[in-house]
C-alpha cells in the first residue's frame, strides 16, 4: 500500500472506525482486475458515474513545464488508462444515456467520454459522420457513431428544458469563475452540437433503416483494444462486443428522434408529424420486444409525447373509444366547438381525469388568441378561467390571480356562471364530506371578494350557499359585508386594481413568476416586478435559467444599487436576446426600447450598452431578411450607424466582439468595401481582428478582376488565413537523444481561432466574398495534401501563393474540415452556383465519394444548361472534370457510360472505352445507352465484341446504332456536330435522372 493511501486508512480508522473506505482513483491505475471488483459491489463507493468524472478530470489535467507554462494533458499511459477506465464503467453500465445524464454527469464531460469511444472504436477522424456508412463499419464502429449522436440530440432537446439555478453560498464564491468557465465550455459544445443537428439526425436515420444486429464495447473488448490484440480482428468482428438486437436498437432511436423532431416543431409546426410517427414506431417496437434489457426510456414521457403530437397534428378520432379526454378536447378546440369545451371543463371537475396543469394551457392557449386579436374568445376564456377556480376550490387549491382579477368588477352573468359551475361540480348522489367544506370555503371567498352588495346577495340567496352554510354562518357573512360596505361608502374608496391587493388575498408568487417568464410586453413585466417586489425580496432576474446577458454586461447590470431596477434591466435585455435568437424581432425592438428608456435616466455606460444592442438587432433583422430573398438595400440610417460603431472609441465601455463581427460581415454583404478599405482607421484595424479580416477580403475582391494587382492584398489575407489554421509547435528531446515534434492543437497562433473564423464566415452571404475564400482555402488545401493528380479546383486560384514555409505548421485536418463546411454553407445559399457545385464534386471525388461527385458534376451542368436543353459550356465541363466523371463512373462499375463520356473529351479517349466497354460485369443498363454513342469508331468495337461473345441480340443494338443515317461519316461536319450534341444532352438527361 502506498504511504498516501496509510495516511488515508490512519486518519478514517481513528475518527470513524465503522465507516467503510472509499477506494480512490489512483488505487485501480495499480490493480487491473480492482475496477471490475469494484462494481460488481452492490453499493459500490465511489459510485460508477462519480468514477468516470474522477477518471476523465485527471485525465484531462493540465501540466506545467520546467519554465512554469501551462500545458494542454499529455498523451501519455497513464492518462490513456484513465480514459480507458472511465470508457470500462460507462460499458459496465450498458451505455445507458438516460443514466449517465440523470447521473450528474456535465456536457462537457459526456462530450469527452463519447469522444473517446469514437477514438478508440476507430471511427475515421476528419470525415463527417453523416458521410460515412453505417452498413461497412464494423459493428462496434458503427454503434459508437450511433451512440454519439443520439447524446447529440438528446442533449439538445435536455438544454431546452428550464432548469434551477443553484445560488453560490459564501464558502463557494470563489467557485464562480470554475462555473463560468465550465458554463462557456457547455454554450460551446451546444452551439457544435445544434449547428451538426441535421447531420445526427440523418446518421440515426439511417441506422433504422440498417436490419442487422448491432455490438457495443463491453469491459472484455476493451481490454482487447488496450493490449492491441485488435490485430486478430476479434474486436472488429460481428459477434464482439454485447448483442442488441435490431429491434432494440431502433425503438431506442425512434424515441430520440421523436423527440428532437418535437422540440424542433415549436419553430416549424409540420415537424411535429415526423415526432408522432417516430413514437408511434417506438410505441409498436415497445409491444414487440419480449425483452427490453438495452431500452432505456420513459414510458411515461413517451405516452406524453404521442399525446402532445396527436393533438398538434390532429390524428385523433372523438369517436374512437380508446381517444384520451386529452384528444377530445384538442379535437373540440380544432373543431372551434368552444361551448362544448367549457362542458367538458365543467364535467371534468366531478371526474378530475383532466390535469390542472393541461386544463390551464388550454386556457393559457385561449389567452394568447385574444391577445392576437380574436376579442371574440374573451367570453370564453372568462368561463374556463371559472371552470378551473372551482376545480382549485374542491381540490382546495389556491385560487388563481386571473380569477382574483376577475371578481374586481364582474357582471351578473359571471357571477351566475360561477354558482351554476359550483352547483354542477358537486358530485349528484353524494358528495364528499371534503368537497362540501371545500365548496363552502369557495362561496364564502366569493362573497367576500365582491364589493357590489347587490352581487353578494345573488350569491347568499343562492340554493347551493343556503345548502352548504348553515344559517349563522351565512348571518355572520352578510353582516360582514354590509360593514365592509359602509366602511368603504364612508371613505369613498375606489374599487382596488389588480397590483393594490394584499399579499394575503392568496395572490401566488409562484403565479407571478410564471406569468414574468411567459410576458413579452414591457409595461407588464414592470408591474409583475413592482407586485412581487412587494410579496418577498428577492432577486428576479434568477427565476428563469434560461434568462442570459452576455458575460460582457453582467457586472455592470449587477451592479445597479436598486434591486427592482436590476431585475427588470437584467430580464428585458434578457427577453429582448431571446427574442432576436428565433427572430422575433418585433418583441425585441418594443423590450430593448424599454430597456433604453429605462437606463438612460441613470447610467450613460448602459444607454451606450443598449444603443449597441438595437443595432445588432437592426442588423440581424435585415440580414434575415436578406436571407429570405429581399433584395431591398439597408436604409443610409442603418448603414451610417454601423460605421459609427466601427469607429467608436469610448474608453471602459463593456462591448461584444460579436457586435463588430456582425457589423464587418454586414459592410461585407452589402458591398462596402470603399468603406473597409479607405475609411478605417489603422488602430481600429490592428485592435478589432473582424475589421482587419474584413478589410483584407475587401480589398482583395475590390481588385480580383486583376489578378497581378490583387496579388499583395491577397498575401497578406492569406497570411491571416494561415496563420489561423496553423498550430504551435514545440521541439521535445525524446529518450533515445532525437528531436521530435509537439503539436499543440488547443492554442491558435492567428488572430482568431478556426472557430470563431467559421463562425465569422458564415454570417457572409455575398457570393465574391465567399468565392475568395473559397478560393484561398481550395489552394491551402492543395499545397498541404501535396497529391497533384488529385487537386481540388475553384475561381481565382492564381492570386495565392504556391507554396508554404512552413508547412508543419498548418493543421491539415483543421483546412481540410473547413474547406468542406465553408462550400457546403456556400451552397445553403446558392445551390446552383456552377463554380461552387464543382468544387464540392471534387472535394467528394478526392475524397473517394464517388456517387456523391458525380452527383455534383451532372448539377453544375444542369443550371448551366436549362437541364441539358442546352449545349454545357466548355468551361464548366472541361476535359478535367468530364475525366473525373469518367473515373466516378468506373468506380461505380457503370462501365458503359464511361464509354459514352470518353465520347465527350476534345479528343476521345478510345483506349479507355474500349477498356470499359471489356468489362462484363457492368452496373449500369449496358445497351439501353448505345443509343447514345455517336462515335462509329466505338459502335464498331462494340458489334466486334458482342460478336466475339456470341451476344446476337446485344449485337443487332450496336448495329442498329450504327445504321442511323445522321451518323453516316459522309455527312456533313455540321449535322455529324448535330446528331453529337442531341446524343450528349440525351445521355446527360438520363445521367440525371439516375443520379439526382
Amino acid at each position: 500500500m502506498s504511504a498516501e493511501a496509510a495516511d488515508r486508512v490512519a486518519a478514517v480508522t481513528s475518527s470513524r472506525p465503522g465507516t467503510p473506505l472509499q477506494t480512490s482513483w489512483f488505487e485501480f491505475l495499480l490493480d487491473d482486475s480492482l475496477l471490475e471488483k469494484h462494481l460488481q459491489k452492490s453499493n459500490p463507493d465511489p459510485a460508477p458515474v462519480q468514477l468516470i468524472i474522477q477518471f476523465l478530470e485527471q485525465a484531462s489535467k493540465p501540466s506545467v513545464n520546467e519554465q512554469n507554462q501551462v500545458q494542454p494533458p499529455a498523451d501519455n499511459r497513464r492518462n490513456r488508462t484513465l480514459k480507458l477506465l472511465a470508457l470500462k464503467v460507462a460499458a459496465h453500465m450498458k451505455w445507458d444515456l438516460e443514466v449517465l445524464e440523470k447521473g450528474r454527469l456535465t456536457i462537457p464531460v459526456l462530450n469527452m467520454l463519447l469522444n473517446e469511444l469514437l477514438c478508440v472504436s476507430k471511427v475515421p477522424p476528419g470525415v463527417k459522420h453523416v458521410d460515412l456508412d453505417l452498413s461497412t463499419l464494423p459493428p462496434t464502429t458503427a454503434m459508437a457513431v450511433i451512440i454519439y449522436n443520439r447524446w447529440a440530440i438528446r442533449t439538445i432537446v435536455l438544454s431546452s428544458f428550464p432548469e434551477k439555478q443553484t445560488k453560490p453560498g459564501p464558502h463557494q464564491i470563489n467557485m464562480l469563475n470554475i462555473v463560468q468557465q465550465e458554463k462557456e465550455m457547455t454554450e460551446n459544445i451546444l452551439t457544435v452540437l445544434k449547428e451538426q443537428a441535421a447531420d445526427s439526425i440523418s446518421v440515426l436515420e439511417g441506422a433504422v433503416r440498417l436490419k442487422k444486429d448491432f455490438y457495443v464495447h463491453t469491459m472484455r473488448t476493451l481490454d482487447l483494444l488496450a493490449a492491441d490484440t485488435a490485430a486478430n480482428g476479434e474486436t472488429e468482428s460481428s459477434t464482439a462486443g454485447l448483442r442488441i438486437s435490431a429491434d432494440e436498437l431502433h425503438c431506442q432511436v425512434h424515441y430520440d428522434l421523436g423527440g428532437i423532431f418535437f422540440h424542433q416543431g415549436c419553430t416549424d409546426l409540420p415537424i411535429y408529424e415526423k415526432a408522432r410517427d417516430h413514437f408511434r414506431q417506438t410505441k409498436e417496437l415497445l409491444k414487440k420486444l419480449d425483452s427490453t434489457v438495452h431500452v432505456h426510456l420513459d414510458e411515461k414521457r413517451l405516452a406524453g409525447y404521442w399525446n402532445a403530437c396527436r393533438a398538434l397534428t390532429g390524428d385523433c378520432d372523438p369517436s374512437d373509444p380508446q381517444t384520451t379526454p386529452y384528444d377530445q378536447i384538442n379535437s373540440l378546440i380544432r373543431a372551434h366547438n368552444y361551448l362544448a369545451v367549457i362542458e367538458a371543463f365543467i364535467k371534468d371537475n366531478i371526474s378530475r381525469s383532466l390535469p390542472n396543469h393541461f386544463r390551464r394551457s388550454v386556457l393559457r392557449e385561449f389567452l394568447y388568441k385574444v391577445q392576437q386579436g380574436e376579442s371574440a374568445l374573451d367570453e370564453v376564456c372568462h368561463k374556463l378561467c371559472v371552470c378551473n377556480a372551482v376545480r382549485d376550490a374542491l381540490e382546495g387549491e389556491i385560487l388563481s390571480v386571473r380569477f382574483q382579477q376577475l371578481l374586481l368588477k364582474p357582471s351578473k352573468e359571471v357571477v351566475d356562471f360561477i354558482l351554476e359551475v359550483s352547483t354542477r361540480s358537486l358530485e349528484k348522489d353524494r358528495p364528499s364530506e371534503a368537497s362540501r367544506r371545500n365548496m363552502a370555503n369557495f362561496l364564502k371567498t366569493l362573497c367576500e371578494s365582491l364589493e357590489d352588495l347587490s352581487l353578494v346577495f345573488v350569491v347568499s340567496s343562492h340554493k347551493l350557499f343556503m345548502e352548504l352554510l348553515k344559517e349563522e354562518e351565512r348571518k355572520v357573512l352578510v353582516e360582514q359585508m354590509r360593514k365592509r360596505s359602509a366602511t368603504i361608502n364612508l371613505s369613498a374608496k375606489p374599487l382596488p386594481s389588480f397590483y393594490d391587493i394584499p399579499a394575503s388575498a392568496s395572490v401566488n408568487i409562484g403565479q407571478l413568476e410564471q406569468q414574468l417568464i411567459l410576458s413579452l410586453e414591457p409595461r407588464r413585466i414592470r408591474q409583475i416586478l413592482i407586485e412581487l417586489h412587494g410579496l418577498a425580496e428577492r432577486p428576479f432576474w434568477r427565476v428563469n435559467s434560461k434568462w442570459e446577458v452576455p458575460p460582457d454586461y453582467i457586472n455592470v447590470i449587477l451592479g445597479i444599487k436598486d434591486n427592482l431596477t436590476k431585475d427588470l434591466v437584467y430580464i428585458l435585455m434578457a427577453k429582448g436576446l431571446h427574442c432576436i435568437s428565433i427572430k422575433d424581432f418585433a418583441h425585441a425592438r418594443q423590450l430593448f426600447s424599454a430597456c433604453l428608456e429605462l437606463v438612460t435616466e441613470f447610467s450613460p455606460k448602459l444607454r451606450q450598452v443598449m444603443l449597441n444592442e438595437i443595432l445588432l438587432l437592426e442588423v440581424r433583422a435585415h440580414e434575415t431578411m436578406a436571407a429570405e430573398g429581399s433584395k431591398e438595400r439597408p436604409p443610409p440610417d442603418l448603414v451610417s450607424r454601423v460605421r459609427g460603431y466601427l469607429e467608436m472609441r469610448i474608453h471602459d465601455l463593456p462591448l461584444r466582439q460579436v457586435v463588430g463581427e456582425e457589423c464587418v460581415a454586414f459592410m461585407l454583404n452589402w458591398r462596402e468595401n470603399d468603406y473597409l478599405t479607405l475609411q478605417v482607421s489603422p488602430s481600429l484595424v490592428m485592435n478589432n481582428p473582424y475589421i482587419k479580416l474584413g478589410q483584407l477580403l475587401a480589398s482583395t475582391c475590390k481588385e480580383l478582376p486583376g489578378p497581378k494587382e490583387s496579388r499583395r492584398t491577397a498575401k497578406e489575407l492569406w497570411d491571416v488565413v494561415v496563420q489561423i489554421c496553423s498550430i504551435s509547435i514545440q521541439h521535445k528531446r525524446n529518450s533515445d537523444g532525437r528531436i521530435g515534434l509537439i503539436k499543440q492543437r488547443e492554442s491558435s497562433m492567428g488572430i482568431l481561432h478556426r472557430s470563431k473564423f467559421i463562425t465569422f464566415i458564415k454570417k457572409i452571404r455575398e457570393p465574391l466574398v465567399l468565392t475568395t475564400l473559397i478560393s484561398l482555402f481550395v489552394r491551402l488545401h492543395s499545397i498541404v495534401r501535396d497529391d497533384i493528380v488529385n487537386e481540388v479546383t475553384a475561381e481565382h486560384l492564381s492570386i495565392w501563393p504556391s507554396s508554404l514555409p512552413n508547412i508543419q505548421a498548418v493543421d491539415v485536418e483543421a483546412v481540410a474540415v473547413t474547406v468542406k463546411e465553408l462550400v457546403s454553407y456556400a451552397l445553403t445559399l446558392n445551390p446552383n452556383n456552377q463554380s461552387w457545385l464543382i468544387t464540392q464534386a471534387d472535394i467528394y471525388f478526392v475524397t473517394n465519394q464517388y456517387s456523391a461527385a458525380l452527383n455534383l458534376y451532372l448539377q453544375a451542368g444542369a443550371v448551366c444548361s436549362d437541364f441539358f436543353t442546352k449545349a454545357v459550356p466548355p468551361d464548366i465541363y472541361t476535359d478535367q472534370v468530364l475525366k473525373r466523371m469518367i473515373k466516378c463512373c468506373s468506380m461505380l462499375n457503370c462501365h458503359t457510360q464511361v464509354a459514352v463520356l470518353c465520347q465527350f473529351l476534345r479528343e476521345v479517349d478510345y483506349m479507355t472505352a474500349f477498356k470499359a466497354l471489356q468489362e462484363q460485369n457492368s452496373h449500369d443498363a449496358m445497351d439501353s445507352f448505345y443509343d447514345y454513342i455517336w462515335d462509329v469508331t466505338i459502335l464498331e468495337y462494340l458489334t466486334h465484341i458482342h460478336h466475339k461473345r456470341g451476344e446476337t441480340e446485344k449485337r443487332q443494338i450496336a448495329i442498329k446504332a450504327i445504321g442511323q443515317t445522321e451518323l453516316n461519316t459522309s455527312n456533313p461536319e455540321e449535322v455529324l456536330q448535330l446528331a453529337a450534341q442531341k446524343r450528349k444532352k440525351r445521355f446527360l438527361q438520363a445521367m440525371a435522372k439516375l443520379y439526382f
